[in-house]
């Protein structure tokens, strides 16, 4: 699958399943030690997008080529975002709301340009929605209406998608955009605190990364819920 291009094969399928505008949607740094968690979102009509050559899973992609695709794919969508939730705010809520907060950021920045009707999103877990809201194949089969309890999900049907980053266009354009936006917030936090190497590990626990919060301490920028230093995996 790494070796074979994103296609818009699940978007066309959502498209004649009656679901005019999608939106592809990923996060990134949900692993990292420091730094936020932050999720990109495009919408699309997949009747009419173009390829996109060059396009795949941020992690395939060169620091460089992602830079220059990202006017490309702002140009490519008819709708754009990219949301983030912070470090403290991930200590206060936990992960997966935090995701589901990003992602509903996300949403809102590309909101004023286009709604997407359905939302496809990569991996086997819909933090993106509501937590009490139906599958998309429920919402298919007309199964009733939602469960009106209060959370900061997004109201829209969501599509699950396994490694959604290499299979679908939309999904690996979301990719590039969130790295590339987080990437440059690592960067400028890097500047304010260069000891922890932000600009190269972008928060994730490298070896040196971890050495240098046993030394220095955890900042600001630290999720500190999590175990950061060998010595509390210990």
């Amino acid at each position: 699958m790494a070796g074979v291009d994103p296609t818009l094969e699940l978007e066309l399928e959502l498209a004649a399943a009656g679901y005019r505008l999608v939106g592809g949607c990923d996060e990134v740094g949900r692993g990292s030690l420091a730094g936020p968690v932050s999720v990109g979102f495009v919408v699309i009509d997949p009747v009419k997008a173009a390829a996109l050559p060059g396009v795949r899973d941020s992690k395939l992609v060169s620091a460089p080529k992602r830079l220059a695709l990202v006017p490309q794919i702002k140009s490519w969508a008819l709708a754009w975002g990219v949301g983030h939730s912070s470090a403290a705010e991930i200590d206060a809520i936990g992960l997966v709301p935090a995701l589901r907060l990003a992602g509903r950021r996300a949403w809102m920045a590309a909101l004023p340009a286009a709604r997407a009707d359905t939302v496809l999103l990569d991996g086997n877990l819909n933090w993106f929605g509501s937590p009490r809201q139906p599958s998309l194949m429920d919402a298919l089969l007309d199964a009733g209406p939602e469960d009106p309890a209060e959370d900061d999900g997004v109201d829209v049907p969501v599509r699950l998608a396994i490694k959604g980053d290499l299979r679908c266009l939309s999904v690996a354009a979301a990719s590039i955009l969130a790295k590339v936006e987080r990437d440059a917030l690592m960067d400028v936090y890097d500047g304010e605190l260069p000891a922890y190497g932000w600009s190269g590990n972008k928060g994730y626990g490298t070896a040196a990364h971890r050495e240098a919060i046993e030394k220095h301490g955890a900042t600001g920028y630290h999720r500190k819920s999590w175990r950061l230093t060998a010595s509390q995996q210990g």
